[in-house]
């Protein structure tokens, strides 16, 4: 077996999720996450009760990841961590506990920006063939809170070209399903019903925002309005047409999207186009970004399942690329709500 000489613990909890993940020279040795499923009832992340299962999960979650992993804390190079953007009081869990490790390892600490994470995503490898983007290219960076687009020339050097002005293409999935009363989070259950409707059955208001920049609270409202006049002669009309309704949601946001990210390509002049953030999930979303990027002769990197959500893989090749620069994180660094690129 050769030796490994750059391990890296990533740490993830900036929401509802606990994870940990263990990278060593690039690859991936383990990813172990616990979600919580305690907020379904609220439908949404309850901020104190995720705080307090981060607490409960934290070290059995830490422990998995180094025992799945063959690694021995003691060799580890380096502890990375999620900083920001996100709940403090989740991301106070992960920071108290990643300085705690560092300090008593003796192990350099690294601060990762969960939204580097994500567009960093495309390095994780488990094989050192796998394919991962060649610099530059542009991230669609799209979640519950964040719609991005972002050119990306180095792990470090990243430029945000368009956003959101408003909401998030996530929180258009996950609110319109919540009026139509589907269990949170709404959007996978959107994603099933969309692919039983008819995309064309409703049309809803599209933004007429300039430049690279995203708008979803007017499809929101539009959606609004389509089930309360609806709702008024069919009191069953959203059970009746919740395929469709789903089914034209969906085109609605990807055809935003979409509208934005061909601006972009063609703006930037990028050979490369990848995908980030839990909407990159969607089965529609990630079906239309790669027929895209055929359709313009582009590479696509659309990322497995399992890395589009929140995961301490991300934060753990994040970290390692800070840890080759000797990037380090002083203990007086504390957390972060909010964040750009």
């Amino acid at each position: 077996m050769r030796k490994m000489d750059n391990i890296i613990l990533g740490i993830e909890s900036s929401c509802d999720d606990t994870s940990a993940a263990v990278i060593a020279d690039g690859l991936l040795l383990s990813n172990v996450i616990a979600s919580q499923s305690v907020h379904e009832e609220y439908g949404g992340v309850v901020p104190e009760l995720a705080s307090r299962a981060h607490q409960q999960n934290i070290v059995p979650v830490v422990d998995a990841a180094l025992r799945r992993a063959g690694i021995d804390r003691k060799q580890l190079s380096a502890i990375a961590f999620t900083r920001g953007p996100g709940l403090i009081g989740s991301l106070l869990v992960g920071t108290s506990f990643a300085k705690g490790l560092s300090l008593g390892l003796r192990a350099p600490l690294v601060d990762v920006n969960h939204l580097h994470g994500h567009v960093l995503s495309h390095f994780i490898r488990e094989k050192a063939d796998d394919e991962v983007p060649e610099f530059p290219f542009l991230c669609m960076l799209v979640s519950g809170g964040n719609s991005q687009l972002i050119v990306v020339r180095s792990p470090k050097d990243m430029e945000i070209i368009g956003r959101t002005i408003d909401d998030a293409a996530g929180e258009a999935f996950d609110k319109c399903a919540k009026v139509m009363g589907l269990p949170y989070p709404g959007g996978p259950h959107i994603d099933r019903l969309a692919a039983e409707g008819d995309p064309e059955a409703f049309r809803f208001a599209r933004p007429r925002i300039p430049g690279l920049d995203y708008s979803f609270s007017g499809l929101k409202t539009s959606f609004l309005y389509t089930l309360r006049d609806n709702l008024r002669t069919d009191p069953d009309f959203v059970e009746r047409r919740k395929a469709d309704l789903a089914a034209s949601l969906q085109a609605a946001i990807i055809d935003i999207l979409l509208g934005k990210l061909s601006k972009a390509v063609d703006a930037t002049g990028v050979a490369t186009v990848a995908i980030g953030g839990g909407v990159s999930a969607n089965s529609g979303v990630r079906n239309a970004v790669a027929d895209f990027c055929r359709q313009k002769g582009i590479k696509a990197f659309i990322p497995e399942r399992r890395f589009t959500t929140d995961n301490a893989a991300m934060v753990a090749i994040a970290g390692y690329f800070k840890y080759l620069d000797r990037d380090f994180c002083h203990y007086d660094s504390v957390p972060y709500a909010r964040v750009e690129i």
